[in-house]
């Protein structure tokens, strides 16, 4: 088949590679670099990166809504997308079929952070489906899904590299069945709907009157980018790793630190939480126990609190 791939993040390049090697890529369309960390550094996409080493022209529009003649004109049999980051203008979707690779078991998580959500809210399974591309988001007919499962210790990075593997999986058997007039379809039920929207800045924030159980699980859906963070006297303190601390203080205010030598152990609203890999300004992630050797930024009794002054 002839295909114009859609993706951006590194979930998107397992699909992209499968897609090489089994049909023809027209054409690779990502999103613009964009800057990034504290010097700001133009970053090209991991999608971008591959299709640059697999020699498949780029495509990088800032408003695909305006500017998608480019895709009309190749003529390929499918849009095939894969955590792109924007909507397909209806006048796309309406002359060329389009199949989505979405991180979780669709109606449930539709949106642009489905795989982060599931983390967060502590899940012990998600999945991928394949779905038919609607004008309304992520509101297709569904054609195959598969169950993954979350382990203990995932965070963001190791879940969606195994969902990855199985949506490039499981969109191959799709287009196989499709190439022998195979056709699965089924609506999503409506009443089962619920949204991951694209992360905010504000959704990275830690606040420590929450359960250690949520805290942790929010850093984990974080890690390693952007990672979650938290201020201590205006300074913003990012955290990558964590586990359920062994200090009670009932009488401590959430976010107060209980212990700051050899470990860091912070207050919580129903117990405390050990950080075990924290990123401070101008220094890299680290271990939480190199960090605090020798560290001047963290003191017994500090508070942390969600936002700067």
């Amino acid at each position: 088949m002839k295909i114009v791939f859609m993706g951006t993040p590194s979930f998107a390049v397992p699909i992209l590679e499968m897609l090489n090697k089994k049909h023809t890529v027209l054409l690779v369309v990502t999103q613009p670099d964009k800057p990034t960390g504290r010097k700001k550094v133009m970053t090209q996409s991991q999608v971008k990166l591959q299709g640059i080493e697999l020699n498949i022209p780029i495509f990088q529009p800032e408003k695909l809504k305006t500017d998608y003649q480019k895709i009309i004109d190749l003529k390929p049999d499918f849009l095939i997308t894969a955590a792109y980051g924007q909507m397909l203008p209806k006048e796309l979707l309406d002359q060329i079929k389009a199949i989505n690779v979405h991180g979780s078991i669709l109606p449930k998580y539709r949106g642009g952070a489905p795989i982060q959500y599931a983390l967060f809210d502590g899940l012990r399974e998600t999945g991928v489906t394949v779905m038919y591309m609607a004008y309304l988001m992520d509101s297709g007919d569904i054609i195959k899904q598969e169950i993954v499962q979350i382990y203990e210790n995932d965070n963001y990075l190791t879940l969606s590299q195994r969902m990855s593997l199985v949506g490039a999986s499981l969109l191959d058997s799709v287009l196989n069945d499709i190439s022998q007039g195979i056709v699965h379809k089924i609506p999503q039920n409506p009443d089962k709907v619920s949204f991951a929207y694209t992360l905010k800045h504000e959704d990275e924030r830690i606040s420590f009157h929450q359960s250690t159980e949520s805290i942790i699980n929010r850093i984990k859906g974080l890690s390693p980018e952007p990672g979650a963070h938290a201020y201590l006297k205006n300074t913003m303190i990012k955290f990558y790793r964590a586990q359920k601390g062994d200090i009670i203080d009932n009488k401590a205010v959430p976010g107060t630190v209980l212990q700051s030598k050899k470990r860091l152990i912070i207050k919580t609203l129903d117990s405390s939480i050990e950080i075990l890999e924290i990123q401070v300004p101008g220094k890299k992630a680290m271990h939480t126990k190199d960090f605090l050797n020798g560290q001047t930024i963290i003191h017994d009794d500090d508070v942390f609190i969600e936002r700067s002054n």
